[in-house]
């Protein structure tokens, strides 16, 4: 390999990424003794997963009357028929023995009186199909995906699950029949090269918040998976929808969890009226987030946002009182301090829509397996190559995902990929031959960037992505923002070949890795203005003023993407929603307004 010696591993199953679809699948494939190797470019419980705060969906029925149908129905109305209905009968009949697992895997949620798992009421969650409010999301007071994690990291490491921590990934070991190989991965601390052989590669990467200028996102969600699948010639889907969550703090993004308005918070607009009741007179604060997010946009528009500038929004919990704040909401009380410095039981806490999660990504069926959508084909998949969680497109969310559905997506998808390799994959068998061409994709490329002498930093290449994404690809759009979006983004993308590496040493280099990760985010950011641009119609995320209405009989369709990663041409295609059931239990749920 030249200047790059590698290390060879060898595994049954390699799973990128430790957040808590990767630690799910991991501790799922090691317990079914499959041989498990877990790439994390951080420490596990560092991964983003640790900062869902509201919950976890399932129909329960603890705290009231609860149906998984009912659960269908909430998620393909939020999805706003955009989702799949065969993947989500499938999530949320699962969901329901995946949280059980969940509690008996040791997961502390909080309990009712009985000692059963408490639940709160999300955004979009109803009873009888849209008739009652459902109180059907499991917390652990307000940090449930970091209880989740904990638990998960454990019982990976009960089941002698193998670790490769601060490793970061570079690109998948793709062959020439089209098959995924493997993945080379760089050990940050010992700067040396490592070639993960493996019968299935597991993607868990999560989302691409970071393409954007404001997002809940930690600083890792650089969507290093979806970077990977571009190059490897495969397409994204339905990188259009973005989701804004209404309440990220004003001034840092941090996100106040949907549970806030569940235990009863509220919205008001500089003329203290909750306003929520003029938008969605029936959900009121707890509406979809898409709705809720592009209501707060309207009050600030319109003159009625708070502060010296009038451009953000009051959310109050005040009146709900310190015991209860204590003991549901203890991480709000605190982050409020922290980044508002506002105390959560005397003052409104000051909010407005932040980009929060992405939709779309790497395609998937049901089991995790990734499809090529070539021709709109849903059913061909990519042979040893899977992707789960925020990484992937199943798709469940369609074009908005419902509040606490997506911790629910982790721990069901991240099962279901862990029961796929079980019923297909050997133990133990033997690795095919590797040709080392195979190999030298990843290292050309990295070879290029740390040998790039340009004339425009990592940091300023970024901040101008993330500048026109915010401006271009925001809560409402337009055709004209959209197609100043392409050109622009289109530049951006054109000036990482720019691009100035200060730094060439590969131990504990942020300055590469930054490139690295930088060089992943743009090719979906291209992805999502060009799938944006050509979506001509509003549906959840996907917000165009010039195209105000839903369009069920030329876009109820998926977009499929395809990225040349010389010129950053993108080309679109199309296939359909899948307006099926996987059994005679569910009723498939037609197209209807989706009014709350």
């Amino acid at each position: 390999m030249g200047a790059y010696p590698i290390t060879d591993h060898f595994y049954d199953v390699v799973v990128v990424g430790a957040g808590g679809a990767g630690l799910r699948a991991t501790f799922g494939m090691a317990e079914k003794g499959l041989k498990t190797a877990c790439l994390s470019k951080v420490f596990p419980t560092r991964s983003h997963t640790v900062a869902a705060q509201g919950g976890i969906s399932a129909a329960l029925g603890n705290m009231g009357e609860d149906n998984w149908r009912f659960h269908m129905y909430d998620t393909v109305k939020g999805s706003d028929w955009l989702g799949d209905q065969d993947a989500i009968e499938y999530m949320c009949r699962e969901a329901i023995p995946a949280i059980i697992e969940l509690e008996h895997y040791g997961v502390p949620f909080s309990r009712t009186a009985e000692g059963k798992i408490y639940q709160r009421a999300f955004g979009g969650m109803t009873t009888h199909f849209g008739k009652g409010q459902a109180q059907r999301t499991c917390a652990a007071a307000d940090r449930t995906g970091h209880a989740m994690l904990h638990t998960l990291y454990q019982q990976a490491l009960r089941c002698h699950a193998e670790f490769f921590i601060e490793y970061f990934a570079l690109d998948l070991i793709m062959d020439d029949e089209g098959a995924c190989r493997g993945v080379i991965a760089l050990d940050m601390a010992e700067g040396t090269l490592h070639r993960f052989r493996a019968h299935r590669t597991v993607l868990a990467t999560g989302g691409y918040g970071r393409a954007y200028f404001s997002a809940t996102s930690a600083h890792t969600c650089t969507g290093d998976g979806g970077g990977m699948v571009l190059r490897a010639g495969l397409p994204l889907q339905d990188l259009e929808f973005v989701q804004f969550h209404p309440t990220g703090i004003y001034g840092s993004g941090c996100l106040i969890t949907e549970g806030a308005r569940g235990e009863g918070g509220f919205l008001t607009n500089k003329d203290g009226e909750r306003f929520m009741e003029r938008y969605a007179p029936n959900a009121k604060d707890l509406a979809s987030r898409d709705v809720v997010s592009r209501a707060m946009t309207m009050e600030i528009r319109d003159g009625r946002g708070v502060g010296e500038h009038g451009d953000h929004i009051h959310l109050h919990l005040e009146h709900l009182g310190a015991e209860v704040l204590n003991e549901r909401l203890p991480g709000i009380s605190e982050s409020a301090k922290i980044f508002a410095g506002v105390d959560v039981t005397k003052q409104p806490i000051p909010v407005i829509p932040t980009v929060h999660y992405n939709m779309g990504g790497i395609p998937t069926n049901y089991h995790g397996e990734v499809v090529t959508l070539k021709n709109g084909n849903p059913d061909s998949v990519v042979e040893g190559l899977m992707a789960i969680g925020e990484a992937a497109c199943v798709s469940v969310h369609g074009a908005n995902r419902l509040g606490s559905n997506s911790l629910l997506d982790l721990v069901v998808f991240g099962r279901a990929a862990a029961k796929r390799c079980a019923a297909t994959v050997q133990s133990g068998s033997a690795h095919k031959p590797l040709a080392e061409s195979f190999s030298e994709p990843a290292l050309t490329r990295l070879d290029k960037l740390r040998n790039s002498n340009g004339g425009s930093s990592t940091a300023q290449i970024r901040l101008n992505m993330q500048r026109v994404m915010q401006r271009d690809a925001a809560v409402f759009r337009t055709g004209e923002t959209l197609a100043e979006g392409v050109a622009d983004i289109s530049k951006v993308y054109q000036s990482f070949s720019d691009v100035k590496v200060t730094d060439r040493s590969l131990i504990w280099n942020s300055d590469l890795l930054e490139t690295l990760e930088l060089d992943n985010l743009r090719g979906q950011a291209v992805v999502a203005m060009n799938s944006a641009a050509n979506r001509q119609e509003s549906r959840g995320a996907h917000a165009r003023e010039d195209f105000p209405n839903r369009d069920d009989e030329n876009w109820m369709k998926h977009t499929a993407a395809w990225l040349d990663n010389d010129t950053g041409a993108v080309k679109i295609d199309y296939r359909p929603v899948h307006m099926y059931t996987l059994t005679d239990e569910a009723e498939v749920v037609p197209p209807k307004p989706r009014v709350y």
